[in-house]
């Protein structure tokens, strides 16, 4: 079904406000609405993380008496618990929002680890909070979508929050915008240089997304094993914190968290906790492509964030920038020994190549492995 049907649904019963986070089970709907009202304006926002989004539509119906949508992947849904249950709940407040959840990890599917018992357990989870849903598929059709909707749209008129469960490819469009900026050095040459540059002790935790991916087949291209990265799948966020702790236990090694913008931006109050706590042993680098590349490519909700002088007020002791082969070698080979935590933004170009595969060893086997290593002198 094309996802202007859903747009123009939404617009005809006065739903005409949309924010959350992008999937790529959304990607059509993301297009659709990325082409019709950019990312940052009255009736559209990319938020920085679900719970957030679920603020957003809480203000919005305060403020105009209407319900908003907000779309997720179901992984999400975890973030925005808190104001769902706490906010909205008609014990409480009582306020209407549509919900669109990408349904990652639906049983008798097949998909990555990190979206199994995420997918096993999204329908009870609503369930759960109450939440009355109906299920979209690439074979629902506008009809049965319209009367979907319409049974939808009594839940929220009594101030309920409703909810469709989109599976894969279920959504499409016809719009295909071009996300990304101007910057030619790439993702994977970043993380390249990166490993080039690092030393043989050193430790890495990477975010979940292609760039784990990136680093993986890294590893494999330079015959190395993959006992140095733990690499973070799901938990969208806190590769930086996983990261902290690892460095506070393990001193006398450096700790590369190699994070992205989107991730950084999800939970932004980790910075400060790690200006406070002072690693001196920790390295920060944010991957900067302006955009939730992994899950389509629109853009995240930094605007005029300056990630830089951010760092600097969170505490950071050292901070650089690169966007170039030769300004990222130069970066590392200024750090600071000892001095930390540093911060490297990294700006890139969106995208990634389109046989980039996937990790193939186990999340446990990387655990294990990456233990392992820690244990080393």
């Amino acid at each position: 079904m094309q996802a202007s049907v859903l747009l123009d649904a939404c617009l005809d019963a006065g739903i005409d406000f949309f924010t959350g986070v992008p999937d790529s089970f959304l990607k059509g709907l993301c297009d659709e609405l990325y082409s019709r009202y950019g990312v940052d304006s009255k009736n559209h926002i990319v938020a920085h993380n679900e719970g957030g989004a679920i603020g957003l539509c809480a203000g919005h119906f305060l403020a105009s008496g209407k319900p908003a949508l907000c779309y997720m992947q179901n992984s999400g849904l975890g973030n925005a618990v808190n104001p769902a249950a706490s906010l909205m709940d008609p014990k409480v407040y009582c306020l209407p929002c549509l919900l669109v959840v990408g349904w990652r990890g639906e049983p008798g599917t097949k998909d990555e680890p990190q979206h199994v018992t995420q997918g096993a357990v999204t329908l009870a989870q609503l369930d759960l909070l109450g939440i009355r849903y109906e299920i979209i598929s690439p074979d629902t059709d506008e009809a049965a979508f319209r009367s979907v909707f319409t049974s939808l749209l009594t839940e929220l008129k009594s101030g309920r929050m409703a909810a469709l469960v989109i599976r894969k490819g279920a959504l499409t469009s016809d719009t295909h915008p071009t996300y990304g900026s101007a910057v030619s050095l790439t993702r994977e040459k970043a993380a390249e240089i990166i490993l080039r540059e690092s030393r043989a002790s050193d430790i890495f935790i990477s975010t979940t997304g292609k760039l784990s991916r990136e680093i993986f087949e890294l590893r494999e291209a330079r015959n190395e094993d993959h006992s140095r990265d733990f690499l973070t799948v799901g938990s969208m966020g806190h590769a930086s914190m996983i990261a902290l702790r690892v460095a506070e236990e393990k001193p006398d090694r450096r700790v590369w968290c190699l994070d992205g913008d989107g991730a950084m931006m999800m939970h932004l109050g980790a910075l400060p906790l790690i200006g406070c706590r002072s690693p001196k042993n920790y390295i920060h680098v944010v991957i900067n492509n302006g955009a939730h590349e992994t899950v389509g490519g629109m853009p995240v909700c930094s605007g005029r964030l300056d990630i830089c002088a951010f760092a600097r007020a969170a505490g950071y002791a050292s901070v650089l920038s690169a966007d170039s082969e030769n300004s990222l070698a130069a970066a590392i080979h200024g750090f600071p020994e000892n001095e930390g935590p540093v911060l490297l933004e990294v700006r890139c170009a969106c995208g990634a190549r389109p046989d980039l595969g996937r990790p193939t060893t186990t999340p446990q086997q990387n655990r294990d492995a990456f233990m392992s290593f820690l244990q080393e002198a």
